[in-house]
């Protein structure tokens, strides 16, 4: 048996038969504050079946905006609860696909599309749940180009081959279209001996992406610039596991991505500015794009390239005006955060920091 058998094994044991709910949990890595989401979210949350919240092991909120009639992808969907979150969103006219290797996991999320698609007044059900692994959409049928957005909830850090699921991810995403996921990122490389403990694989921690490497790793398969839209530590509160972790510092980080082809790896100033049009329905008062680009309803803003092209060359365009293009270049593009954004000091986040 291959490390990657191995490890789904390992992993389908863990969520299908050691954790029978969200009690379970042995640290607070696999667990998101519910009042973190926008609030238009929690009221769909509160709709949703407790037989699939009580089972569900996420690290935050990647619920994006203006879905009405996306097709969306769930990446470890577990029971479903983000799935049904996207299913209200996109709306009837849209389609939901979750993909998750867990049986067990799987029934309950199968076994409540009747219930849920009742309670959304839907004729149709919207939403289809799958059986696969995250570096293979091929087999559940994931076609190339096919998914406006796809997300996933704390599951790409418990695959050992991140390259094969990010690569996956970007075929079947349309040009333009959207990753927005949550996982636990590690200040440092995990060691060796840790990647293979059950418990910590299982709790999200041993498979965290060292930072700078997931920086790299999207480099190399052409994609230089992601953005940061929400961080936050994780406490273990184990003893147990604390000792065996030593000094590895953990965060919840949410990050968003582009299919784009014509991002740069820094960001390039060309006399661009964007201005928002205030009709994303959830958010007629401004837009937040990611960490340090909060865009106001009908306030014109300067932005790099890269910037541009994302609120331009993506679903997110019909809800923007952008003026310029990239026939004059002005040299690089001075993106530090205000000090009423996120402090004095500048985090890089890929291309724009």
């Amino acid at each position: 048996m291959n490390s990657q058998s191995t490890n789904h094994q390992t992993l389908k044991e863990y969520y299908g038969h050691i954790l029978g709910g969200t009690k379970d949990l042995k640290t607070n890595a696999c667990c998101s504050d519910p009042f973190s989401m926008p609030t238009h979210v929690r009221a769909i949350l509160n709709q949703i079946d407790p037989a699939i919240t009580d089972r569900f092991y996420g690290c935050g909120s990647p619920i994006p905006s203006a879905l009405e009639g996306c097709r969306v992808l769930d990446l470890g969907c577990g029971t479903g609860r983000d799935s049904y979150i996207l299913a209200s969103l996109v709306g009837e006219q849209g389609q939901v696909i979750g993909i998750d290797m867990t049986d067990e996991q799987l029934m309950v999320a199968t076994g409540h599309i009747p219930s849920m698609m009742e309670k959304f007044g839907f004729h149709q059900p919207n939403i289809d749940f799958r059986q696969g692994y995250i570096e293979d959409l091929q087999t559940p049928g994931i076609e190339d180009n096919s998914m406006d957005v796809v997300i996933s909830n704390c599951v790409i850090n418990l695959s050992p081959h991140k390259e094969e699921v990010f690569r996956e991810i970007f075929r079947v995403l349309k040009p333009g279209g959207e990753l927005l996921f949550s996982d636990v990122f590690a200040g440092q490389r995990i060691p060796a001996p840790l990647k293979d403990d059950p418990v910590l694989m299982g709790e999200c921690l041993s498979g965290a992406l060292y930072i700078e490497d997931f920086r790299r790793l999207l480099t190399g398969l052409g994609y230089p610039d992601y953005r940061l839209l929400s961080a936050s530590p994780i406490t273990i509160a184990n003893q147990q596991i604390e000792e065996k972790i030593g000094n590895i510092d953990f965060q919840s980080l949410t990050v968003r991505l582009f299919k784009l082809d014509n991002l740069e790896d820094i960001c390039e100033d060309y006399g661009q500015v964007a201005i928002y049009n205030g009709t994303v329905a959830e958010f007629p008062h401004f837009f937040q794009l990611d960490d340090h680009h909060r865009f106001i309803n009908g306030k014109p803003m300067l932005v790099c390239g890269n910037t541009a092209a994302m609120v331009q060359d993506t679903r997110y365009g019909r809800h923007f005006t952008v003026h310029g293009d990239r026939k004059t270049h002005y040299g690089p593009f001075n993106c530090l955060p205000t000090a009423t954004d996120n402090g004095p000091d500048c985090t890089t986040t890929g291309g724009c920091c």
